[in-house]
């Protein structure tokens, strides 16, 4: 390693200041405890047979890549598809979650890294670091880094950082981050989406995601929906749209086009099968609703994405 990079790290290292255990980043599943250390930002890698869901947010900072798996992520008022080679960048506090479909034949791997705002902010004062000042700028909505800019070499480092410790490690975040900062990439969320804070809202609203992820393919009411947190109608339609953005018709809609949109191009299926297979009673309502939120009818939809 060039000794000039040793000495711009060593001094990196030292200007920031860790109190015990502050800044360690804590992952979500409990059995990846044993691999924090006393390390000013954490990274690991999830293993899994299937991604569950599991809407959540938290203070720090996250870079996540896809090894394996494909379904769908959902960030803020975000509901997409993602396969392997997806990688994102979301900010602290905004709710997120990836969901995989169980199968025999895949498994769902991804590496983490976390990291706290303080952390990132000492970087900052390093003038030869105000390219990656100025991407985090435009991070708060989440950032998705486009299919195909993601070179080997950074999914390697990706994966030396999970398997290294100390300067090494601390290093090869840095080149990450400075590849981040030089490749596109798109916002995920919208602009207007307002992140959800209180634990009973976080609760009320993962319930209300979580059925709707369950029952998207069949009958889904206002009425039904609102009765999963005990809310009158009224009082469900404001809550759902203080917290998510949008309406809960606009939001189930979004859901049922993403599945859409997956088995449009992932099979062969006609396309009234795929508009009753996603939850829609009409196809003329399909084709609107599908015109509406990509601008291409369905047909349209499956063979531009063929041609890719």
């Amino acid at each position: 390693m060039d000794s000039l990079l040793l000495f711009f790290t060593f001094i990196v290292l030292k200007s920031i200041s860790l109190e015990g255990d502050s800044c360690i980043m804590r992952p979500k599943f409990e059995q990846l405890n044993s691999k924090i250390t006393n390390q000013s930002f954490l990274c690991y890698e999830v293993k899994v047979a299937a991604f569950e869901f599991l809407w959540h947010y938290h203070p720090e900072y996250e870079l996540t890549y896809i090894l394996e798996g494909k379904g769908k992520r959902l960030v803020g008022d975000s509901y997409e598809n993602f396969k392997e080679g997806d990688w994102v960048l979301l900010p602290p506090m905004l709710p997120h979650t990836w969901v995989s479909e169980h199968t025999a034949t895949m498994q769902s791997r991804a590496i983490v890294i976390q990291f706290s705002k303080q952390f990132i902010e000492h970087l900052f004062y390093f003038k030869e670091l105000k390219d990656i000042e100025k991407f985090f700028e435009k991070a708060d909505s989440g950032l998705q880094f486009l299919q195909g800019t993601v070179h080997a070499s950074v999914v390697e480092l990706l994966q030396a950082i999970n398997l290294n410790n100390g300067l090494p490690c601390f290093t090869y975040l840095l080149q990450v981050l400075k590849f981040a900062s030089t490749i596109p990439c798109r916002n995920i969320s919208s602009i207007q989406y307002k992140p959800i804070k209180g634990k009973e809202s976080q609760i009320r609203i993962n319930t209300v995601f979580q059925y709707v992820q369950n029952e998207f393919r069949n009958n889904i009411s206002i009425s039904k929906a609102a009765k999963q947190i005990h809310l009158s109608q009224s009082a469900f339609c404001k809550f759902f749209k203080r917290t998510s953005g949008k309406t809960f018709s606009d939001y189930v809609n979004d859901i049922r086009i993403a599945h859409a949109c997956y088995l449009l191009i992932e099979t062969d299926k006609p396309i009234n099968l795929i508009a009753v297979e996603s939850g829609f009673e009409s196809l003329t309502y399909f084709n609107r609703v599908f015109l509406k939120k990509k601008k291409l009818k369905p047909r349209e939809y499956r063979k531009v994405l063929y041609k890719k």
